[in-house]
């Protein structure tokens, strides 16, 4: 009798099988790895219709970052400062820079008759995802834990993932992210030591029937609504 098929070809099938499996492992390691937001948004630093150097205004000159952000301690975002808010300053200092051309197109008469200068978001969350800067703001969360040394940053680039498993992991443990109430917007350097963890896990502890002053939620609803 002739055989048609060499005696190893009974195991292709096992064998394509175990290749199928591998491929599959492989594709899930890529996409978990490579796709994830520490890869695909950790880095981006987009380029701003006006060079404006947070190092030089957040850093040299220590400004406080709600004056240009003005709604971080009372809404949802924190806002970007409009024309006035930097024309006030500018009208002075460098007033011929051609770099400020914009701000002075911007703020035209000061009656909101320029064109707006269209800055480039680059901290970017998705629309089903809810985040509120006053509410983080007021438990005790300074700026610099969501956005990084942006005080000592030219161009302002995202240094955090900001991807749900780095929000849980925070609100599972927010001990080290608790400030001082006068360091949140002001002292970029600040870094948590014994004494300021130890109040921070007393204020985010449950107290017999009572709550903790700080309660992060870790379910679905607090971020998905």
């Amino acid at each position: 009798m002739t055989v048609l098929f060499p005696k190893w070809t009974n195991k292709l099938p096992a064998m394509l099988a175990l290749g199928a499996a591998a491929t599959g492992l492989f594709v899930v390691f890529v996409v978990s790895f490579w796709f994830s937001p520490k890869h695909t948004d950790v880095g981006y630093q987009p380029y701003q219709p006006i060079p404006y150097s947070h190092k030089l205004h957040a850093g040299t000159l220590g400004m406080d970052c709600r004056y240009c952000h003005r709604m971080v301690e009372d809404g949802p975002a924190a806002t970007i400062p409009d024309a006035a808010t930097c024309y006030g300053c500018h009208k002075d200092v460098k007033k011929t820079s051609l770099v400020l051309q914009p701000l002075h197109a911007a703020y035209g008469t000061g009656k909101g008759d320029g064109p707006p200068i269209e800055w480039v978001k680059v901290h970017l969350l998705p629309d089903y995802a809810y985040f509120n800067h006053a509410v983080h703001l007021r438990a005790g969360v300074g700026c610099a834990s969501c956005h990084g040394r942006v005080d000592e940053m030219e161009i302002v680039r995202q240094v955090e993932p900001l991807s749900m498993g780095w929000c849980l992991e925070c609100h599972r443990d927010a001990s080290s992210h608790i400030r001082p109430t006068g360091t949140l917007t002001t002292k970029m350097d600040w870094t948590p030591d014994a004494p300021s963890i130890a109040a921070a896990k007393k204020l985010l502890a449950w107290q017999g029937d009572n709550p903790p002053a700080l309660n992060p939620p870790t379910h679905c609803s607090a971020c998905h609504r």
